[in-house]
């Protein structure tokens, strides 16, 4: 018996729902995810608690939050990785290549930051912070862009599933290892120590190689490749049939969930839960929840296909809000407040692999690192805006029962149109080769050229 055949043997004695999480390519995502996340945490909770314990004003510290900002702006480069080969380290493949050289960024920017002590100085900070923002939102372009293409499309519900795990993996870890290290040996060593969580990546790139369904954009390259990752990605997504449908989906679907995600521990403050409640309710339950709701997804996509597993998570987290409107009016309820943040982080996590998985179909494996940085961004941008700017004054206005039924109503829009979407046939003639079997058995072909290989159902 082959090495091979033990290994799907191996598979196929588990129960059906685990057998794609084991696979190689969700297992590669797993790793990725983990190389992701750390950089986020990095910017985060981790120089919040550096510069708190450095007696740095609380004004200056949250206004570190500004320095995420590159991530939500990524697009900007994201042509770059599509469309340049990187000189003699891109023998390795372009994908690969990228791979190591962004990952050895993001370790520098990382040490960077160690090496600057706060008491010389807010400017130093800040500029190595926005160093890591860069470097980290660059190394994501280049995680998305070699996941999706190194997953087939059935694998990317499981994928999706695996690259959320990894990323809390590595977000939490490297937030708890800073901790422990800086209590030890300072945080110069904590930072040094959390750089190495870019290797995960690093490694399986080394490992899997470059992705067989990975395309180049044009034969020849040179200066057409490059002008054609700057302007092609745009064009080839607006070619499709219904792709302004399509966008007006990826910008309004997760307005009402951004909405409400962002109050959440104002209700609680306001209802009198303590903070052990709330820790216990909040962060425990909520947490792992999350992590069974990501599983469900996954489970979800491969059963039901993208189509019907887009739509029942769009369902549930619209009903997710609605279970907050019902906490608002119980008010201090201890099981209220676990059913409601079990089901909201459920629904979230099983809303997140499989709309995640959705917005992978999407790319054309040409374009994968330029749309998916574009269809992530414009997914995050106006809830995002709109919470910060709205959500405050409508508690105020109508209270939070009224305004968890708003953000149910919010998101009703999306659901109908994803419907519409469906019926229309807009859903499968928007997907892009990502999404398609077969697309990534022809390499080099011109961006004009169009793709028709069979979709999913």
């Amino acid at each position: 018996m082959t090495t091979a055949t033990q290994g799907a043997s191996w598979r196929d004695s588990l129960p059906a729902g685990m057998r794609p999480y084991l696979e190689a390519g969700p297992l590669a995502a797993l790793f990725l995810g983990m190389s992701s996340g750390f950089p986020y945490a990095m910017i985060g909770a981790t120089l919040t608690t550096r510069l708190a314990q450095d007696n740095i004003e609380k004004s200056t510290i949250t206004a570190f939050a500004l320095v995420f900002l590159a991530y939500n702006f990524k697009w900007l480069w994201a042509w770059i990785i599509d469309g340049i080969t990187l000189p003699i380290i891109g023998r390795l493949g372009h994908r690969v290549s990228w791979m190591l050289v962004l990952g050895l960024f993001v370790m520098a920017a990382v040490v960077n930051l160690a090496l600057v002590d706060p008491a010389d100085g807010i400017q130093g900070v800040v500029t190595a912070a926005i160093l890591v923002g860069i470097a980290g939102a660059s190394f994501d372009i280049i995680i998305d862009a070699y996941r999706i293409e190194i997953l087939e499309p059935r694998q990317l519900g499981a994928g999706s599933g695996m690259v959320q795990y990894g990323w809390r993996i590595g977000s939490a870890g490297a937030g708890a290892i800073a901790l422990v290290v800086a209590a030890r040996y300072g945080w110069e060593a904590a930072y040094m120590a959390c750089a190495l969580i870019a290797l995960p990546a690093m490694i399986t790139a080394l490992v899997m190689g470059e992705p067989k369904r990975h395309k180049e954009i044009a034969s020849g390259g040179g200066v057409k490749k490059v002008i054609a990752a700057v302007w092609r990605p745009f064009v080839e997504f607006f070619n499709r049939r219904g792709a302004f449908l399509v966008l007006l989906f990826i910008l309004m679907h997760k307005i009402g969930d951004t909405l409400a995600n962002l109050t959440f521990r104002l209700l609680f403050e306001d209802l009198g839960f303590s903070n052990d409640e709330i820790a216990i309710y909040d962060v425990g339950v909520g947490f792992w929840a999350y992590l069974i709701g990501i599983f469900i997804g996954g489970w979800m996509y491969s059963k039901l296909g993208l189509k019907k597993s887009v739509m029942w998570c769009l369902i549930l987290m619209a009903v997710s809000n609605f279970s907050f409107a019902l906490l608002a009016a119980a008010g201090d309820s201890n099981l209220g407040m676990a059913a409601a943040i079990g089901f909201e982080n459920l629904a979230s996590g099983a809303g997140g692999v499989c709309v995640v998985a959705y917005f992978s179909a999407l790319c054309d494996l040409r374009f994968t690192a330029s749309q998916y940085a574009l269809i992530s961004a414009a997914a995050s941008i106006v809830g995002r805006v709109l919470t910060g700017t709205t959500a405050g004054s409508l508690i105020e206005g109508m209270g939070y029962v009224n305004f968890y039924l708003l953000t149910t109503a919010i998101a009703v829009p999306g659901i109908l149109l994803f419907w519409a979407l469906m019926h229309f046939g807009l859903v499968d003639s928007s997907i892009g080769s990502a999404g398609k079997e077969g697309a990534g058995d022809v390499t080099n072909e011109d961006p004009t050229a169009p793709t028709e290989p069979k979709t999913q159902g």
